[in-house]
Protein backbone atom coordinates (compact mmCIF):
# COMPACT_ATOMS: atom_id res chain seq x y z
CA UNK A 1 0.00 0.00 0.00
CA UNK A 2 1.05 3.56 -0.63
CA UNK A 3 2.79 5.90 1.78
CA UNK A 4 0.62 8.99 2.13
CA UNK A 5 2.37 12.31 2.72
CA UNK A 6 0.35 14.88 4.68
CA UNK A 7 1.32 18.53 4.89
CA UNK A 8 0.90 20.30 8.21
CA UNK A 9 -1.90 22.83 8.44
CA UNK A 10 -0.87 26.42 7.78
CA UNK A 11 -1.90 29.01 10.34
CA UNK A 12 -3.68 32.37 10.08
CA UNK A 13 -5.37 31.75 6.74
CA UNK A 14 -9.00 31.46 5.72
CA UNK A 15 -10.50 28.27 7.06
CA UNK A 16 -11.68 27.16 3.63
CA UNK A 17 -10.84 28.02 0.03
CA UNK A 18 -14.36 29.15 -0.91
CA UNK A 19 -15.71 30.06 2.51
CA UNK A 20 -16.53 33.65 3.49
CA UNK A 21 -15.38 32.87 7.00
CA UNK A 22 -11.88 33.59 8.15
CA UNK A 23 -10.24 32.90 11.49
CA UNK A 24 -12.04 34.81 14.22
CA UNK A 25 -15.38 34.98 12.36
CA UNK A 26 -18.87 34.31 13.68
CA UNK A 27 -21.09 31.30 12.96
CA UNK A 28 -24.71 30.63 13.93
CA UNK A 29 -26.25 27.12 13.87
CA UNK A 30 -29.97 26.42 13.49
CA UNK A 31 -30.34 22.94 14.95
CA UNK A 32 -27.06 23.07 16.86
CA UNK A 33 -27.98 20.11 19.09
CA UNK A 34 -27.85 17.56 16.27
CA UNK A 35 -24.94 15.13 16.36
CA UNK A 36 -23.47 16.37 13.06
CA UNK A 37 -24.20 20.04 13.70
CA UNK A 38 -22.67 20.00 17.16
CA UNK A 39 -19.46 18.51 15.75
CA UNK A 40 -19.19 21.44 13.32
CA UNK A 41 -19.97 23.91 16.09
CA UNK A 42 -17.09 22.46 18.10
CA UNK A 43 -14.85 22.63 15.02
CA UNK A 44 -15.46 26.36 14.55
CA UNK A 45 -15.03 26.96 18.27
CA UNK A 46 -11.65 25.19 18.13
CA UNK A 47 -10.63 27.53 15.31
CA UNK A 48 -11.34 30.64 17.34
CA UNK A 49 -14.70 31.55 15.81
CA UNK A 50 -17.60 32.96 17.81
CA UNK A 51 -20.26 30.20 17.84
CA UNK A 52 -23.90 30.25 18.91
CA UNK A 53 -27.09 28.49 17.93
CA UNK A 54 -30.68 27.40 18.34
CA UNK A 55 -32.24 24.05 19.12
CA UNK A 56 -35.78 23.18 20.11
CA UNK A 57 -34.94 21.04 23.14
CA UNK A 58 -32.39 20.97 25.94
CA UNK A 59 -30.31 17.77 25.80
CA UNK A 60 -27.11 16.53 27.42
CA UNK A 61 -25.32 17.54 24.20
CA UNK A 62 -26.64 21.12 24.24
CA UNK A 63 -25.63 21.39 27.89
CA UNK A 64 -22.11 20.29 26.95
CA UNK A 65 -21.97 22.91 24.19
CA UNK A 66 -23.03 25.61 26.65
CA UNK A 67 -20.39 24.43 29.13
CA UNK A 68 -17.81 24.81 26.34
CA UNK A 69 -18.73 28.49 25.91
CA UNK A 70 -21.27 28.19 23.07
CA UNK A 71 -24.46 30.20 23.56
CA UNK A 72 -27.61 28.17 22.82
CA UNK A 73 -31.26 29.24 23.05
CA UNK A 74 -34.35 27.05 22.71
CA UNK A 75 -37.19 29.18 21.35
CA UNK A 76 -37.70 30.43 17.79
CA UNK A 77 -37.05 34.10 18.30
CA UNK A 78 -35.68 36.52 15.71
CA UNK A 79 -34.97 39.01 18.49
CA UNK A 80 -32.63 36.52 20.19
CA UNK A 81 -30.41 35.73 17.21
CA UNK A 82 -27.09 37.46 16.43
CA UNK A 83 -27.27 39.92 13.55
CA UNK A 84 -23.52 40.17 12.84
CA UNK A 85 -22.80 36.56 11.85
CA UNK A 86 -20.62 35.64 8.87
CA UNK A 87 -22.21 32.25 8.20
CA UNK A 88 -25.52 30.64 9.17
CA UNK A 89 -25.55 26.83 9.12
CA UNK A 90 -28.78 24.84 9.23
CA UNK A 91 -29.78 21.20 9.21
CA UNK A 92 -32.29 19.74 6.70
CA UNK A 93 -34.35 18.63 9.71
CA UNK A 94 -35.29 22.31 10.25
CA UNK A 95 -38.54 23.47 8.65
CA UNK A 96 -38.21 25.82 5.69
CA UNK A 97 -40.65 28.09 7.57
CA UNK A 98 -38.48 28.33 10.67
CA UNK A 99 -38.59 31.99 11.70
CA UNK A 100 -34.87 32.38 12.21
CA UNK A 101 -33.98 30.61 8.97
CA UNK A 102 -36.47 32.77 7.04
CA UNK A 103 -35.04 35.95 8.59
CA UNK A 104 -31.48 35.14 7.63
CA UNK A 105 -32.43 34.18 4.08
CA UNK A 106 -34.60 37.24 3.52
CA UNK A 107 -31.83 39.53 4.78
CA UNK A 108 -29.19 38.07 2.45
CA UNK A 109 -26.95 36.37 5.00
CA UNK A 110 -24.68 33.54 3.89
CA UNK A 111 -26.96 30.58 4.71
CA UNK A 112 -25.67 27.07 4.06
CA UNK A 113 -26.42 23.46 4.95
CA UNK A 114 -24.17 21.37 7.17
CA UNK A 115 -23.04 19.48 4.06
CA UNK A 116 -21.81 22.73 2.48
CA UNK A 117 -19.53 23.33 5.45
CA UNK A 118 -18.13 19.81 5.23
CA UNK A 119 -17.53 20.47 1.54
CA UNK A 120 -15.47 23.56 2.45
CA UNK A 121 -13.46 21.54 4.93
CA UNK A 122 -12.68 18.72 2.51
CA UNK A 123 -11.54 21.12 -0.20
CA UNK A 124 -8.47 22.01 1.85
CA UNK A 125 -7.56 18.85 3.75
CA UNK A 126 -6.68 15.19 3.31
CA UNK A 127 -9.94 13.35 3.90
CA UNK A 128 -10.99 9.91 5.04
CA UNK A 129 -14.75 9.74 4.44
CA UNK A 130 -16.89 6.84 5.65
CA UNK A 131 -20.29 6.21 4.09
CA UNK A 132 -22.84 3.41 4.26
CA UNK A 133 -26.44 2.80 5.25
CA UNK A 134 -25.24 1.25 8.51
CA UNK A 135 -21.95 0.75 10.33
CA UNK A 136 -20.48 4.10 9.34
CA UNK A 137 -20.53 5.71 12.79
CA UNK A 138 -18.56 2.90 14.41
CA UNK A 139 -16.10 2.64 11.51
CA UNK A 140 -15.57 6.41 11.44
CA UNK A 141 -14.98 6.50 15.18
CA UNK A 142 -12.61 3.51 15.05
CA UNK A 143 -10.53 5.10 12.29
CA UNK A 144 -10.37 8.44 14.07
CA UNK A 145 -9.43 6.71 17.32
CA UNK A 146 -6.63 4.71 15.67
CA UNK A 147 -5.23 7.90 14.11
CA UNK A 148 -5.42 9.77 17.41
CA UNK A 149 -4.18 6.95 19.65
CA UNK A 150 -1.25 6.17 17.33
CA UNK A 151 -0.12 9.80 17.22
CA UNK A 152 -0.90 10.17 13.52
CA UNK A 153 -3.49 12.86 14.26
CA UNK A 154 -6.73 13.96 12.64
CA UNK A 155 -9.72 16.26 12.86
CA UNK A 156 -12.68 13.95 13.62
CA UNK A 157 -16.29 14.66 12.65
CA UNK A 158 -18.34 11.80 14.09
CA UNK A 159 -22.00 10.82 13.95
CA UNK A 160 -21.87 9.52 17.52
CA UNK A 161 -20.15 10.15 20.83
CA UNK A 162 -16.81 8.38 21.18
CA UNK A 163 -16.70 6.44 24.45
CA UNK A 164 -12.93 6.98 24.62
CA UNK A 165 -13.07 10.77 24.40
CA UNK A 166 -16.71 11.62 25.32
CA UNK A 167 -17.13 13.81 22.24
CA UNK A 168 -18.10 13.74 18.56
CA UNK A 169 -15.29 16.09 17.47
CA UNK A 170 -11.61 16.64 18.10
CA UNK A 171 -8.95 18.67 16.33
CA UNK A 172 -5.34 18.12 15.37
CA UNK A 173 -2.36 19.99 13.97
CA UNK A 174 -2.32 17.41 11.17
CA UNK A 175 -4.53 18.59 8.30
CA UNK A 176 -6.37 15.27 8.03
CA UNK A 177 -10.14 14.98 8.41
CA UNK A 178 -12.01 11.80 9.30
CA UNK A 179 -15.63 12.43 8.38
CA UNK A 180 -18.83 10.42 8.66
CA UNK A 181 -20.41 10.78 5.22
CA UNK A 182 -24.19 10.94 5.50
CA UNK A 183 -26.22 9.66 2.55
CA UNK A 184 -29.40 11.35 3.78
CA UNK A 185 -30.33 14.28 1.53
CA UNK A 186 -27.42 13.19 -0.75
CA UNK A 187 -25.14 15.37 1.36
CA UNK A 188 -22.17 12.97 1.06
CA UNK A 189 -21.89 13.82 -2.64
CA UNK A 190 -20.37 17.19 -1.68
CA UNK A 191 -17.30 15.63 -0.06
CA UNK A 192 -13.86 15.14 -1.63
CA UNK A 193 -12.39 11.92 -0.21
CA UNK A 194 -8.77 10.85 -0.50
CA UNK A 195 -9.69 7.59 1.21
CA UNK A 196 -13.28 6.42 1.10
CA UNK A 197 -14.98 3.60 2.97
CA UNK A 198 -18.38 2.17 1.99
CA UNK A 199 -19.81 -0.14 4.64
CA UNK A 200 -23.23 -1.00 3.19
CA UNK A 201 -25.69 -0.04 0.45
CA UNK A 202 -28.89 -1.54 1.85
CA UNK A 203 -32.26 0.04 1.11
CA UNK A 204 -32.92 3.08 3.33
CA UNK A 205 -34.06 6.69 3.03
CA UNK A 206 -36.46 5.70 0.25
CA UNK A 207 -38.39 8.88 1.05
CA UNK A 208 -35.39 10.70 -0.43
CA UNK A 209 -34.25 8.32 -3.17
CA UNK A 210 -37.50 6.69 -4.25
CA UNK A 211 -35.90 3.33 -5.05
CA UNK A 212 -33.02 1.07 -4.04
CA UNK A 213 -31.49 1.58 -7.50
CA UNK A 214 -31.33 5.34 -6.98
CA UNK A 215 -29.76 4.89 -3.55
CA UNK A 216 -27.11 2.61 -5.07
CA UNK A 217 -26.51 5.12 -7.87
CA UNK A 218 -25.78 7.74 -5.22
CA UNK A 219 -23.11 5.52 -3.65
CA UNK A 220 -21.58 4.94 -7.09
CA UNK A 221 -21.48 8.72 -7.54
CA UNK A 222 -19.95 9.03 -4.06
CA UNK A 223 -17.09 6.79 -5.17
CA UNK A 224 -16.55 8.97 -8.24
CA UNK A 225 -15.70 11.87 -5.91
CA UNK A 226 -12.53 10.12 -4.73
CA UNK A 227 -9.52 12.21 -5.66
CA UNK A 228 -7.14 10.94 -8.31
CA UNK A 229 -4.81 8.27 -6.90
CA UNK A 230 -7.17 7.89 -3.94
CA UNK A 231 -8.26 4.66 -2.27
CA UNK A 232 -11.63 2.97 -1.88
CA UNK A 233 -12.26 0.37 0.84
CA UNK A 234 -15.65 -1.29 0.51
CA UNK A 235 -17.45 -4.21 2.08
CA UNK A 236 -17.07 -7.36 0.03
CA UNK A 237 -20.20 -8.40 -1.86
CA UNK A 238 -21.87 -5.03 -2.44
CA UNK A 239 -24.23 -5.39 -5.39
CA UNK A 240 -22.69 -2.50 -7.32
CA UNK A 241 -19.08 -3.22 -6.34
CA UNK A 242 -17.91 -3.37 -9.97
CA UNK A 243 -19.34 0.08 -10.64
CA UNK A 244 -17.50 1.72 -7.76
CA UNK A 245 -14.69 3.96 -8.95
CA UNK A 246 -11.15 4.27 -7.53
CA UNK A 247 -7.60 3.80 -8.73
CA UNK A 248 -6.98 1.60 -5.66
CA UNK A 249 -9.78 -0.59 -4.33
CA UNK A 250 -9.74 -3.05 -1.41
CA UNK A 251 -12.68 -5.12 -0.21
CA UNK A 252 -13.12 -6.32 3.37
CA UNK A 253 -15.31 -8.87 5.12
CA UNK A 254 -15.89 -10.54 8.47
CA UNK A 255 -14.59 -13.98 7.45
CA UNK A 256 -14.92 -14.23 3.67
CA UNK A 257 -11.61 -15.27 2.11
CA UNK A 258 -12.78 -13.85 -1.22
CA UNK A 259 -12.27 -10.37 0.25
CA UNK A 260 -8.95 -8.55 0.06
CA UNK A 261 -8.93 -8.26 3.86
CA UNK A 262 -10.75 -10.53 6.32
CA UNK A 263 -10.56 -12.08 9.80
CA UNK A 264 -9.61 -15.62 10.77
CA UNK A 265 -9.13 -17.69 13.95
CA UNK A 266 -11.90 -15.75 15.71
CA UNK A 267 -12.35 -16.60 19.38
CA UNK A 268 -14.79 -15.32 22.01
CA UNK A 269 -13.31 -14.78 25.46
CA UNK A 270 -15.05 -13.09 28.42
CA UNK A 271 -17.33 -11.03 26.20
CA UNK A 272 -14.48 -9.91 23.91
CA UNK A 273 -13.04 -11.13 20.62
CA UNK A 274 -9.58 -12.27 19.57
CA UNK A 275 -8.70 -12.77 15.91
CA UNK A 276 -6.21 -12.22 13.10
CA UNK A 277 -6.69 -9.82 10.19
CA UNK A 278 -5.40 -11.19 6.89
CA UNK A 279 -4.74 -9.64 3.49
CA UNK A 280 -2.83 -10.79 0.43
CA UNK A 281 -0.01 -8.40 1.40
CA UNK A 282 0.12 -8.61 5.21
CA UNK A 283 -1.21 -10.35 8.31
CA UNK A 284 -1.93 -8.71 11.66
CA UNK A 285 -2.08 -11.34 14.42
CA UNK A 286 -3.72 -11.40 17.83
CA UNK A 287 -6.12 -8.48 17.50
CA UNK A 288 -8.21 -7.90 20.63
CA UNK A 289 -11.57 -6.10 20.43
CA UNK A 290 -13.36 -5.37 23.70
CA UNK A 291 -16.64 -4.44 22.03
CA UNK A 292 -19.63 -6.71 21.56
CA UNK A 293 -21.10 -7.73 18.22
CA UNK A 294 -19.58 -9.88 15.49
CA UNK A 295 -20.35 -7.05 13.05
CA UNK A 296 -17.88 -4.92 15.00
CA UNK A 297 -15.10 -7.35 14.07
CA UNK A 298 -15.96 -6.51 10.48
CA UNK A 299 -16.05 -2.79 11.29
CA UNK A 300 -12.59 -3.08 12.84
CA UNK A 301 -11.26 -4.71 9.65
CA UNK A 302 -12.33 -1.65 7.66
CA UNK A 303 -10.59 0.63 10.15
CA UNK A 304 -7.44 -1.51 10.20
CA UNK A 305 -7.33 -1.52 6.39
CA UNK A 306 -7.38 2.29 6.40
CA UNK A 307 -4.63 2.38 9.03
CA UNK A 308 -2.47 -0.02 7.02
CA UNK A 309 -2.98 2.11 3.90
CA UNK A 310 -1.70 5.08 5.89
CA UNK A 311 1.35 3.03 6.96
CA UNK A 312 0.59 3.23 10.67
CA UNK A 313 2.76 0.90 12.74
CA UNK A 314 1.26 -2.55 13.40
CA UNK A 315 1.74 -2.44 17.15
CA UNK A 316 0.12 0.99 17.33
CA UNK A 317 -2.88 -0.30 15.37
CA UNK A 318 -3.27 -3.32 17.67
CA UNK A 319 -2.95 -1.17 20.78
CA UNK A 320 -5.59 1.27 19.52
CA UNK A 321 -8.10 -1.46 18.66
CA UNK A 322 -7.52 -3.11 22.03
CA UNK A 323 -8.27 0.08 23.95
CA UNK A 324 -11.18 1.16 21.74
CA UNK A 325 -14.20 1.57 24.02
CA UNK A 326 -16.81 1.93 21.30
CA UNK A 327 -19.42 4.55 20.50
CA UNK A 328 -22.26 5.77 22.67
CA UNK A 329 -25.38 3.72 21.79
CA UNK A 330 -23.50 1.24 19.57
CA UNK A 331 -23.66 -2.07 21.45
CA UNK A 332 -23.13 -0.07 24.62
CA UNK A 333 -23.40 -1.81 27.96
CA UNK A 334 -25.63 0.35 30.13
CA UNK A 335 -25.50 -2.38 32.79
CA UNK A 336 -23.31 -5.46 33.03
CA UNK A 337 -23.54 -7.57 36.18
CA UNK A 338 -24.07 -11.16 37.25
CA UNK A 339 -27.82 -10.50 37.52
CA UNK A 340 -28.54 -8.30 34.51
CA UNK A 341 -27.18 -7.27 31.12
CA UNK A 342 -28.65 -4.11 29.55
CA UNK A 343 -27.42 -3.21 26.06
CA UNK A 344 -28.29 0.12 24.42
CA UNK A 345 -27.98 0.44 20.64
CA UNK A 346 -28.90 2.94 17.93
CA UNK A 347 -30.06 0.15 15.55
CA UNK A 348 -33.04 1.45 13.58
CA UNK A 349 -32.78 -0.49 10.29
CA UNK A 350 -33.64 -4.20 9.91
CA UNK A 351 -30.07 -5.08 8.90
CA UNK A 352 -28.73 -3.28 11.97
CA UNK A 353 -31.14 -5.10 14.28
CA UNK A 354 -30.15 -8.43 12.73
CA UNK A 355 -26.45 -7.65 13.24
CA UNK A 356 -27.11 -6.47 16.80
CA UNK A 357 -29.01 -9.60 17.82
CA UNK A 358 -26.51 -11.87 16.07
CA UNK A 359 -23.79 -10.20 18.12
CA UNK A 360 -25.72 -10.59 21.37
CA UNK A 361 -26.35 -14.28 20.69
CA UNK A 362 -22.66 -14.84 19.89
CA UNK A 363 -21.79 -13.70 23.42
CA UNK A 364 -24.67 -14.93 25.59
CA UNK A 365 -26.82 -18.06 25.92
CA UNK A 366 -29.60 -16.36 27.90
CA UNK A 367 -33.00 -15.51 26.46
CA UNK A 368 -32.96 -12.10 24.76
CA UNK A 369 -35.67 -9.50 25.37
CA UNK A 370 -35.76 -6.57 22.95
CA UNK A 371 -37.44 -3.19 23.43
CA UNK A 372 -37.56 -1.48 20.03
CA UNK A 373 -38.80 1.97 19.08
CA UNK A 374 -39.48 2.22 15.31
CA UNK A 375 -38.10 5.42 13.77
CA UNK A 376 -40.07 7.24 11.03
CA UNK A 377 -43.42 6.24 9.54
CA UNK A 378 -41.87 5.94 6.08
CA UNK A 379 -39.11 3.55 7.20
CA UNK A 380 -41.59 1.44 9.19
CA UNK A 381 -43.90 1.22 6.18
CA UNK A 382 -41.09 0.45 3.71
CA UNK A 383 -39.47 -2.29 5.83
CA UNK A 384 -42.26 -3.75 7.98
CA UNK A 385 -41.58 -7.30 6.73
CA UNK A 386 -37.84 -6.95 7.27
CA UNK A 387 -38.28 -5.49 10.77
CA UNK A 388 -40.54 -8.40 11.69
CA UNK A 389 -38.01 -10.93 10.39
CA UNK A 390 -35.10 -9.37 12.31
CA UNK A 391 -37.03 -8.94 15.56
CA UNK A 392 -38.13 -12.58 15.41
CA UNK A 393 -34.51 -13.44 16.29
CA UNK A 394 -35.28 -12.38 19.88
CA UNK A 395 -37.11 -14.44 22.49
CA UNK A 396 -39.44 -11.63 23.49
CA UNK A 397 -40.13 -8.21 21.93
CA UNK A 398 -41.77 -5.05 23.19
CA UNK A 399 -42.52 -2.43 20.55
CA UNK A 400 -42.92 1.21 21.49
CA UNK A 401 -45.02 3.57 19.35
CA UNK A 402 -43.29 4.97 16.25
CA UNK A 403 -41.00 7.96 16.81
CA UNK A 404 -42.01 10.38 14.01
CA UNK A 405 -38.96 12.72 13.96
CA UNK A 406 -39.45 15.00 10.95
CA UNK A 407 -42.54 13.19 9.59
CA UNK A 408 -46.31 13.52 9.91
CA UNK A 409 -48.36 10.35 10.55
CA UNK A 410 -49.12 8.00 7.65
CA UNK A 411 -52.55 6.38 7.55
CA UNK A 412 -52.41 2.76 8.63
CA UNK A 413 -48.75 2.91 9.70
CA UNK A 414 -48.23 2.14 13.39
CA UNK A 415 -46.10 -0.29 15.34
CA UNK A 416 -48.90 -2.84 14.86
CA UNK A 417 -47.84 -3.09 11.23
CA UNK A 418 -44.60 -4.75 12.38
CA UNK A 419 -46.14 -6.66 15.29
CA UNK A 420 -48.73 -8.36 13.07
CA UNK A 421 -46.04 -9.64 10.71
CA UNK A 422 -43.90 -11.17 13.46
CA UNK A 423 -43.98 -14.94 14.05
CA UNK A 424 -42.66 -14.65 17.61
CA UNK A 425 -45.33 -15.56 20.21
CA UNK A 426 -43.92 -13.30 22.94
CA UNK A 427 -44.60 -9.84 21.53
CA UNK A 428 -46.59 -6.75 22.49
CA UNK A 429 -46.88 -2.99 22.04
CA UNK A 430 -46.54 -0.80 25.12
CA UNK A 431 -46.25 2.94 25.65
CA UNK A 432 -43.26 4.22 27.58
CA UNK A 433 -44.85 4.16 31.03
CA UNK A 434 -46.35 0.71 30.53
CA UNK A 435 -42.98 -0.55 29.33
CA UNK A 436 -41.30 0.67 32.52
CA UNK A 437 -44.00 -1.06 34.56
CA UNK A 438 -43.35 -4.28 32.61
CA UNK A 439 -39.60 -4.08 33.31
CA UNK A 440 -40.35 -3.44 36.97
CA UNK A 441 -42.52 -6.57 37.08
CA UNK A 442 -40.38 -9.03 35.10
CA UNK A 443 -36.79 -7.70 35.33
CA UNK A 444 -35.37 -9.66 32.36
CA UNK A 445 -31.79 -10.89 32.71
CA UNK A 446 -30.68 -9.96 29.16
CA UNK A 447 -32.35 -6.84 27.78
CA UNK A 448 -31.58 -4.97 24.56
CA UNK A 449 -33.01 -1.48 23.94
CA UNK A 450 -32.68 -0.12 20.42
CA UNK A 451 -33.90 2.63 18.12
CA UNK A 452 -32.95 6.07 16.79
CA UNK A 453 -35.69 8.15 18.40
CA UNK A 454 -35.85 9.14 22.06
CA UNK A 455 -35.66 5.61 23.48
CA UNK A 456 -32.19 6.49 24.80
CA UNK A 457 -33.88 8.68 27.43
CA UNK A 458 -35.49 5.51 28.82
CA UNK A 459 -32.24 3.57 29.25
CA UNK A 460 -31.30 5.12 32.59
CA UNK A 461 -34.79 4.59 34.12
CA UNK A 462 -34.70 0.95 32.98
CA UNK A 463 -31.23 0.54 34.44
CA UNK A 464 -32.36 1.97 37.77
CA UNK A 465 -35.25 -0.52 37.88
CA UNK A 466 -32.96 -3.46 37.14
CA UNK A 467 -30.44 -2.64 39.86
CA UNK A 468 -33.06 -2.14 42.58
Amino acid sequence: MKVVEIMSEQKNIKLFKNSPLGVGGSVYFIGIGGIGMSALARYFKSRGASVSGYDRTITPLTRELEAEGIDVHFEEDVNAIPKDVDVVVYTPAISVNHEELVYYKENNYTVVKRSDVLQWITESSYNICVGGTHGKTTVTTMIAHVLRDSGYGCNAFLGGISANYKTNFWSSENNVAVIEADEYDRSFLKLSPDVEVITAMDADHLDIYGSVAELENAFVDFSKNIKSNGCLISKCGLRRSKDLNASTHYTYAYDNEAADVYADEIEVENGSYKYNVVSKEWKLKNIELHMGGLHNIENSIAAITVAKYLKIDNDKIKKAIKNFKGVHRRFEYALKSDKHILIDDYAHHPAEIKALLSGVKSLYDDEVTVIFQPHLYSRTNDFADEFAYSLDMADEVILLPIYPAREVPMEGVTSELVLNKMQLPQKQILDKNAMLDWVRLYKPKLLVMCGAGDIDALVEPVKEILIQ
